[in-house]
């Protein structure tokens, strides 16, 4: 559980289901991303309420003896904020709101909020706001508060067209201008990107929060902003790294996340873009978080859909430093050993074997294992540039852990 450190965090209560899709571990699971996520966006979670259901309702998410439950204590406690762990439905949402009186979220608000707060640039700024009017549309209820009047009202209205109708064509031209921008800039990448020829594109890929940016600044000697929060970084960094004498170009991506709004994948494409052109992507896992098996998956499963999940990869496990195994009681002989009872070593020897020294170990922050990091990336790196420039290979001899730039 997150402690509360601020008296200015924002109180809030979370809500979630346990289903045949989703076990009462999975919930709770999910539930603690919930909470971390709510933290990172400026949030405490107070409690936490977990139904068990078949399927959600389709008309206020959980049943109407749990959702009252809810509004008696939000109002006991003066809580301000409800937040679900799915993605409601406008219907759910207004029936929710109605009930409850207070400011109704789901997982993909909040993920748009923190995206919000933390996009720096003008692109990432623009990639947000595009999600943001692509999951407004459909739950408009006809305020226009919800919105930044782009236009004036005197003869934008058609004869009869209510408020609603109004509400949706002004996102839609909205939508359509952001996408425009966003063509633009695109274009733009894509003339920088060609611009920097034909050297090798190294590509940092992995779930949200485990240490991509530190490992950045470690390799690449720069100053890349690395928090331990989730999506502390957005907008694409890419730096020109060289070990021993062989350069190459190492970028660090935006973190991805279990149930990542399709918005943000559809929005974030360009950003994307650097790992679909990428010749090499290191896959970084933190190894210390108890789901990272899961995280895996979730990594795996959006690079499926940018079509990048056959490239060359090189699975990182990050911050060993961090990795506890939980202890067997050894009064409990009933209890059998779990994967959460394994040691480091278990582990290597479990699938991550089959992977051979495409599995690395390392802490980017405490810099164990770097070296043995840095001779497989420049192996690696070293065989493709050869590939393109076969004339070139007398100028990269193996690697020496004495010679490094």
């Amino acid at each position: 559980m997150i402690e509360k450190k601020q008296i200015a965090l924002e109180k809030a209560v979370l809500i979630g289901v346990i289903t045949k899709e989703q076990n009462e571990e999975k919930s709770k699971e999910y539930l603690d991303e919930l909470e971390f996520l709510t933290f990172t966006a400026g949030g405490y979670a107070v409690k936490r309420f977990v139904q068990k259901m078949d399927m959600p309702n389709p008309k206020t998410f959980i049943g109407t003896g749990k959702i009252d439950d809810v509004r008696q204590y939000i109002e006991a406690h003066d809580i301000g904020t409800a937040i679900f762990d799915d993605e409601l439905t406008a219907a759910q949402e207004r029936n929710i709101s109605k009930i409850l009186n207070v400011k109704v979220l789901d997982r993909t608000n909040l993920i748009l909020d923190i995206f919000a707060q933390r996009a720096q640039t003008s692109y990432a700024r623009t990639q947000v706001e595009l999600a943001q009017c692509e999951y407004l549309l459909p739950r408009l209820r006809g305020m226009w508060t919800h919105l930044e009047r782009q236009k004036g009202g005197i003869g934008m209205r058609g004869p009869g067209e209510t408020e609603i109708e109004t509400d949706r064509r002004i996102v839609r031209d909205k939508i359509a201008l952001l996408k425009d921008r966003i063509k633009t800039i695109d274009k733009q990448m894509a003339v920088q990107r060609g611009n920097r020829g034909a050297m090798v594109r190294v590509a940092l890929v992995g779930y949200t929060n485990v240490g991509k940016s530190t490992l950045m600044n470690v390799i690449s000697k720069s100053d890349v902003f690395a928090e331990n929060k989730l999506f502390a970084t957005l907008d694409t960094t890419v730096r020109k790294v060289v070990i021993q004498n062989l350069p190459f170009l190492l970028s660090d991506t935006v973190g991805f996340i279990r149930k990542l709004p399709t918005q943000l994948v559809d929005s974030f494409k360009s950003t994307l873009d650097e790992v679909r052109e990428a010749d090499l992507l290191l896959h970084i896992v933190d190894i210390s978080h108890p789901n990272f098996e899961e995280h895996i998956q979730s990594v795996n499963k959006v690079l499926g859909e940018i079509k990048s999940s056959n490239k060359p990869t090189i699975m990182v496990f990050n911050k060993i430093d961090a990795y506890q195994a939980q202890p067997i009681d050894q009064n409990d002989l009933e209890t059998p050993k779990t994967q959460k009872h394994y040691t480091l070593q278990e582990w290597k020897n479990t699938w991550m074997s089959k992977i051979g020294n495409n599995a690395l170990f390392i802490s980017a922050l405490n810099k164990q294992n770097l070296e043995d990091f840095k001779k497989r990336v420049y192996d690696e790196v070293r065989e493709i540039h050869i590939t393109r420039f076969p004339y070139n290979h007398f100028l990269y001899p193996d690697y020496n852990s004495e010679d490094i730039h």
